[in-house]
């Protein structure tokens, strides 16, 4: 994976962790925290799509890696969830 790659993943995992957090309905934190969430959220999405037999859409390519966006969104909005109800969220956005 090349340095372009690299910073084009972290783009797109921590946009994916900002529309997590929005549909969940709480922020967690900053820039890091989104691209953390959004990396973990694509293992949790892709874990749940597989146990699920359900199909993964619209999934980015870089070099020999995959990035599954829409189950990086699902993972990390339940993970932004799970995270604000056991910690009651610092801060609610709706």
């Amino acid at each position: 994976m090349t340095l372009v790659e690299l910073i084009i993943l972290l783009i797109i995992s921590a946009v994916a962790g900002i529309v997590g957090q929005r549909i969940a309905g709480f922020a967690l934190g900053g820039l890091l925290v989104s691209i953390v969430l959004g990396f973990v959220g694509a293992v949790l999405g892709l874990y749940l799509a597989r146990e699920l037999d359900l199909p993964v859409f619209l999934a980015l390519e870089f070099g020999d890696e995959t990035f599954p966006v829409v189950w990086s969104i699902i993972g990390s909005a339940l993970l932004a969830w799970g995270i604000g109800l056991v910690t009651r969220g610092r801060t609610r956005l709706i």
